[in-house]
């Protein structure tokens, strides 16, 4: 039943409780978009760490890191092994999601400066890169829906962007330090 002024506001602004969103729509969509977004990083960094998926392990990303103008390739590599795999495991789950979102945003920006210059489009382009930058940085921002852990954790019960914000700076600022040491 709805109460008198939930009518009164709708018909104040001329829409009918009927036409108001279902907030489970949004919730299940951001669900999707943590599910496919989360599951690639996660599957992208199990090829780094563990060979899984036809990658080449931490001595294959090592060596890419190397070639790429990093230090210590190995460790880089464990780096941005970790990054993906935990910063998408924590997308799949809504489990501290502003920071796996910006694990996942700034190990992208890494990426899209090594690859820089192909031009947009694959297999040399950064589209995919820019892709995966835009949908964590829309979910640190947006929250992770009430279909996530975030929601059983009291202090992330209820979103603030702010937080997704300083997420993001985060990640930008420790993305920035990884591109200064490269070469």
């Amino acid at each position: 039943m709805t109460s008198p002024l939930s009518t009164l506001e709708s018909s104040r602004l001329g829409v009918s409780m009927r036409d108001k969103p279902a907030p489970y729509g949004y919730d299940t969509g951001l669900f999707v978009l943590r599910l496919a977004l989360g599951l690639t990083m996660a599957a992208h960094g199990a090829q780094k760490l563990f060979g899984w998926f036809g990658g080449p392990g931490l001595d294959g990303t090592g060596q890419f890191f190397t070639m790429s103008g990093y230090p210590a390739g190995r460790t880089m590599a464990v780096v941005a092994g970790l990054s993906e795999t935990l910063g998408g495991l924590g997308l799949v789950a809504g489990l501290l999601t502003p920071l796996a979102a910006a694990a996942v945003v700034g190990t992208m920006i890494n990426a899209l400066a090594v690859k820089w210059g192909g031009g947009f489009f694959a297999p040399k382009g950064v589209e995919y890169e820019l892709l995966l930058i835009a949908g964590a940085a829309a979910l640190a921002l947006t929250g992770p829906g009430r279909l996530a852990v975030d929601r059983f954790l009291p202090g992330l019960r209820v979103h603030r962007p702010v937080r997704g914000v300083a997420a993001l700076v985060l990640g930008v600022v420790v993305a920035g330090v990884m591109l200064l040491v490269r070469k």
